[in-house]
């Protein structure tokens, strides 16, 4: 007999950050595995552009900077079975800038989507999210192995961590966990130097960056695995061993 539980077959999966990278995987993973998908995106064009890819997926604009937007997204969006949050640019220059040159508005300004727009999407989202439910939130690996230039990343991943599990014992029944991605090789990332890519891929065990399929793959298991909550997921290649 098939465990019903551990299927996605029937359910609405939200997928903020949906338009592309390792979002857009997990949207595709997800409506492979059967669920209704719901993409958000702050960009329209991008809305679209990913909704003619992704066959009978559905999308909505949504600012994670503004709650307004936030609120007008799931009051339109209805009820639900899991939300993943992808959304946010590690890629600015204040995420990656040494504490003496750090402009402190802007340093303000790195929690904006990563924090503080994903508590804004649980805050209107679990008003209408299945008590079964699960939500996934993003961190990074430097809150587990910081490095020279990078305070501010350092910071946020570590900030997403700690609210996931508070958000975890709040929020009970529903599930929270987050997915800690290394090197995934989005977009973005593909436009990294080669040898600054292979300069932090070459020590891992798996010495390469991830896809976003094989990063989408820690999104779906933790919405399929009811028994998980409060729990970080790394996918980085081993890069915690070494």
């Amino acid at each position: 007999m098939t465990d019903t539980r551990m299927s996605l077959d029937g359910k609405r999966v939200v997928v903020i950050g949906g338009a592309s990278g390792i979002g857009f995987a997990v949207a595709e993973l997800a409506r492979a595995q059967g669920a209704a998908v719901v993409i958000g995106s702050s960009t329209g064009a991008n809305v679209s552009a990913a909704l003619e890819r992704l066959q009978d997926a559905t999308g909505r604009t949504v600012d994670l900077r503004d709650e307004a937007s936030v609120a007008g997204f799931f009051g339109e969006l209805g009820a639900f079975d899991h939300l993943a949050i992808t959304a946010g640019d590690w890629g600015g220059s204040t995420f990656f800038a040494s504490s003496g040159d750090l402009d402190l508005t802007q340093a303000r300004e790195c929690f904006t989507v990563r924090f503080w727009g994903a508590l804004a999407a649980v805050k209107h989202g679990c008003r209408t999210i299945a008590r079964d439910g699960s939500i996934t939130l993003t961190s990074g690996m430097l809150a587990h192995r910081p490095r020279k230039g990078a305070p501010m990343a350092t910071a946020v991943a570590g900030a997403v961590e700690h609210l996931t599990r508070g958000l975890a014992m709040d929020l009970i029944p529903v599930r929270v966990n987050a997915v800690c991605p290394g090197i995934v090789l989005t977009d973005h990332v593909k436009q990294m130097p080669e040898a600054m890519l292979q300069s932090i891929v070459a020590p891992l065990p798996v010495p390469r960056g991830a896809s976003p399929a094989e990063a989408a793959k820690a999104y779906i298991y933790l919405m399929l695995n009811g028994y998980a909550t409060g729990q970080i997921l790394p996918i980085d290649g081993g890069g915690l061993v070494v």
